[in-house]
């Protein structure tokens, strides 16, 4: 008799879900408002500002800002989230306020994925995430450090010349040689080899090691709403993004895991490479910090992902603005041309010789910055921002992207002029500027700068010195977008390369 309730109760199961839904989102809404927060657009019950956001994000929260101004509040689902479009708004969260504003909010695709988040882009703001970063910054990629690895920028960015000289008319898909090279230069950096050099704990056959960073780099980029309404975290489980997450989780360990061991077990010369160096860190508590096995894997993932995505993005976006601006391409060729020897490759001691290319470079990375909305933040108190009141655990988004297209900011903003950067400008992307902070800035700003800038100069020049470049017969110019981690071109840079006659 009683199972005739079921097809009744089963009808009744959404309003319930709803009700429930409903109930935790007044439970937070009716917390006390701040005073005086910012403007905010109209949000809907439930899920806040989520369906404005658009598949491109920061060029949504760009329209946004254009109606409610620089600083403006939104609510994804019921989460509060700051969002700051203009250069003083940046200048007070990264500078005015930077320790209030240094914690990182929970990312639960990040942690099941890299090692619970115990690197340096994603741990929480407190002692363990300092002595990380004294790591990172004193040990890893100290200017020293990074200097030591020039031999292998170098030999990498030959043999991607190499093949691309060996296509001959063919066309080449320059988007995949500089992924390729990236991960490369990275992973003899991190652990001495290539990524395809590699196996995992086990010595079974396994996917390359590209493919599982890129599988990485998507879950990377992904929404989670359940970060946001801890109560709709079902929706992830369901649709089975956290058993991917979880599934890559560890095949990640084990492939990290091997190149510990690896590492371990060989008479190695300490200090030949990134893992190298955590071992010593490891063994001879270096800087008084006890380094759990967790932490190197960490510590390593983070360069991995970092280094590879953001750097092979911005030189596929160099390469897209200097065929669609040929004057500027002209003019960086006979800079290089002048400088380098015709039958040489570009070495390091070139490049700073060379200002029309690291303009070209400043102004790829204020038009394409690799993190349009860097990674995110989050208040630890309550705070005034811009003369707003902003409350403890609001998350806030700094939209590079935004502000370094601001004409309150640059002439013609949405022009590609390198020649904005030279004369005497002293504008620079090292965080002191913030009209120009792609790497971002104050204490979150990325440690990676010196490493990822060596190498995009280094391989935009050997490519200009080597080739002149045109598109395939019938294949126009596409500039647009895929937005993930780093905002890489949606379509593959396809390019047919002409040697330069000596």
């Amino acid at each position: 008799m009683h199972f005739s309730l079921y097809p009744f109760i089963f009808s009744l199961l959404p309003l319930f879900l709803f009700l429930i839904f409903l109930l935790k989102w007044l439970s937070i809404t009716a917390r006390p408002p701040p005073k005086n927060p910012p403007p905010s657009p109209r949000k809907l019950p439930l899920i806040g500002n989520l369906h404005q956001m658009g598949p491109f994000p920061h060029r949504s929260l760009h329209s946004l800002s254009q109606v409610h101004g620089p600083l403006m509040l939104l609510h994804f689902a019921a989460a509060p989230v700051l969002i700051a479009s203009s250069s003083s708004a940046a200048r007070e969260i990264m500078k005015t306020h930077d320790l209030i504003f240094s914690n990182r909010p929970k990312s639960t695709i990040w942690e099941k994925v890299m090692f619970g988040a115990k690197g340096v882009a994603f741990s929480p703001y407190g002692e363990y995430w300092r002595q990380m970063k004294s790591i990172f910054v004193l040990q890893i990629l100290s200017n020293k450090r990074v200097q030591s690895f020039r031999d292998v920028r170098e030999e990498e960015t030959a043999l991607m010349i190499e093949k691309i000289s060996d296509s001959g008319s063919d066309v080449v898909n320059l988007s995949k040689l500089i992924v390729e090279l990236m991960a490369n230069v990275v992973c003899r950096a991190a652990w001495g080899r290539k990524y395809d050099g590699i196996g995992g704990k086990g010595g079974g056959a396994r996917r390359g090691f590209q493919e599982v960073l890129g599988e990485v780099l998507e879950l990377a980029g992904y929404f989670d709403i359940g970060d946001f309404a801890p109560w709709l975290k079902w929706v992830n489980r369901v649709n089975g993004v956290y058993g991917r997450a979880e599934r890559l989780s560890k095949e990640l360990d084990e492939f990290m895991e091997g190149v510990v061991e690896e590492h371990e077990s060989k008479e190695r010369k300490i200090g030949q490479d990134f893992v190298d160096v955590l071992l010593e860190i490891q063994r001879e508590n270096v800087v008084g910090i006890h380094l759990q096995r967790d932490s190197i894997k960490a510590l390593i993932s983070d360069i991995l992902v970092a280094g590879t995505d953001t750097s092979s993005a911005t030189i596929e976006w160099v390469m897209t603005e200097l065929l669609k601006h040929p004057q500027a391409m002209k003019k960086l060729q006979a800079e290089v041309r002048l400088i380098a020897q015709s039958n040489q490759p570009v070495t390091e001691d070139d490049l700073d010789q060379m200002p029309y290319l690291k303009a070209v470079i400043k102004e790829t990375l204020r038009l394409h910055p690799p993190g349009p909305l860097i990674l995110p933040r989050e208040s630890t108190k309550d705070v005034q921002v811009m003369g707003y009141d902003i409350a403890a655990g609001t998350r806030v988004l700094v939209n590079v992207w935004a502000i370094m297209r601001d004409p309150a900011s640059w002439d013609e903003p949405e022009k590609f002029r390198p020649e904005r950067f030279l004369n005497g400008c002293s504008i620079d992307f090292k965080g002191h500027d913030f009209e120009l902070i792609p790497f971002g800035a104050g204490r979150r700003g990325c440690p990676g700068i010196q490493f990822a800038v060596v190498i995009i100069e280094l391989v935009v020049a050997n490519l200009v010195h080597k080739f002149d470049f045109a598109q395939p017969d019938g294949v126009e110019l596409d500039e647009s977008e895929a937005f993930g981690l780093a905002v890489h071109k949606k379509l593959p840079l396809l390019l047919v390369a002409t040697p330069l006659s000596c």
